[in-house]
């Protein structure tokens, strides 16, 4: 699911990525917001409350919204620049953003009944999960060479109309890969869902510890993907002994 890139991936392994990490930002994005009133999956909400804080002359509230965007940008930058110096084609490239994401998931949950709706609370709570985000988008948009997108829908809805219209036109059906575009869109939208809706019904029982889901849900995917890995290696060896 994570070691595939280029030719070797397929529209299976990017179904499993998008239906996983989707889920891990729908739970992310509705577990931010009920916990420090922030949208944390994404910025283009921060975009709008910058321009209006600008405008409005408060410079302050101005200042923590460009953090905010600044993180989410430094998260993204921190992935790239780490898997271009470690090598896209290594098995476990991926697996310092996805441990950095956990370890800020899980500080989440043992802190978060700390907050106190201080100003630099929220600064600091809500700017480590955009920063979160921000890793994991990056990854996922690496990995699947820009095919799924986990944390935010407005592309997705945007593309599965394209793709929805072009389905109608005469020799849609000979159109290369148009079924499983629409079929992944789909499988993004309903997992970001389906996290963000459990998350709001776990929430009010959990509180912060609602973060420990998504974390369980990474560190699941991150040793599975290793485990396939020493397997197959595992079999190769006892096939090169038998046949050697």
């Amino acid at each position: 699911m994570f070691r595939h890139i280029g030719q070797r991936r397929n529209f299976r392994h990017n179904i499993k990525l998008a239906a996983l990490l989707c889920l891990t930002a729908g739970f992310v994005n509705i577990a931010g917001l009920l916990a420090f009133s922030v949208l944390t999956t994404n910025v283009t909400g921060h975009a709008a409350y910058f321009a209006e804080s600008l405008s409005q002359g408060d410079f302050r509230l101005a200042r923590i919204i460009g953090l905010w965007m600044f993180l989410y940008l430094l998260g993204s930058f921190a992935t790239s620049f780490f898997i271009s110096r470690v090598g896209r084609d290594q098995v476990f490239a991926y697996t310092i953003p996805i441990l950095a994401e956990i370890i800020i998931l899980l500080l989440n949950a043992v802190y978060g009944e700390n907050y106190d709706g201080s100003t630099v609370m929220k600064e600091v709570f809500a700017g480590s999960l955009l920063f979160a985000m921000g890793l994991q988008n990056s990854m996922v948009s690496m990995i699947s060479g820009s095919v799924v997108r986990t944390t935010h829908l407005t592309g997705i809805f945007t593309d599965l109309g394209i793709d929805m219209a072009t389905a109608t036109l005469p020799g849609a059906a000979q159109k290369s890969g148009i079924g499983q575009r629409i079929t992944l869109r789909l499988v993004i939208i309903f997992f970001f869902l389906a996290g963000a809706v459990a998350g709001g019904y776990l929430y009010p029982m959990l509180q912060y510890y609602t973060f420990l889901v998504p974390a369980a849900i990474l560190a699941i995917a991150m040793f599975y993907d290793i485990s396939r890995v020493r397997i197959k290696r595992v079999i190769r060896q006892l096939r090169y002994r038998f046949t050697a």
